[in-house]
């Protein structure tokens, strides 16, 4: 089993940043992968960003240029520093790793993006 914990959420202001971290604890030696997906109310869930343990990344067209992911192989963390928010980048977001056949979710950090 693996436990996913987030933080960072909050509020801020068109334009503004917040940085999410997700740390990772249990059974982790499987995971070869980490992300975050986020869900706007009435949306489905979709992909923000991913981060394979050997560091390459993949970003949603939506965050490419404003978003980055990140990892601390030694804290177990993933982090996602979001720059130039907007007010569609309001969601819930999750975080999530992959082992192989499984999908471990977080339960998610409230971002909102308002004046």
């Amino acid at each position: 089993q693996v436990q996913l914990v987030e933080s960072g959420g909050g509020l801020v202001q068109p334009g503004g940043s917040l940085r999410l971290s997700c740390a990772a604890s249990g059974t982790i030696f499987s995971i070869y992968a980490m992300g975050w997906f986020r869900q706007a109310p009435g949306k489905q869930r979709e992909l923000v960003a991913a981060i394979t343990t050997r560091g390459s990344t993949n970003y949603a067209d939506s965050a490419k240029g404003r978003f980055t992911i990140s990892r601390d192989n030694a804290k177990n963390t993933v982090y996602l520093q979001m720059n130039s928010l907007k007010p569609e980048d309001t969601a819930v977001y999750y975080c999530n790793a992959d082992e192989p056949g499984r999908r471990y979710w977080g339960q998610g950090t409230q971002v909102t993006v308002s004046s």
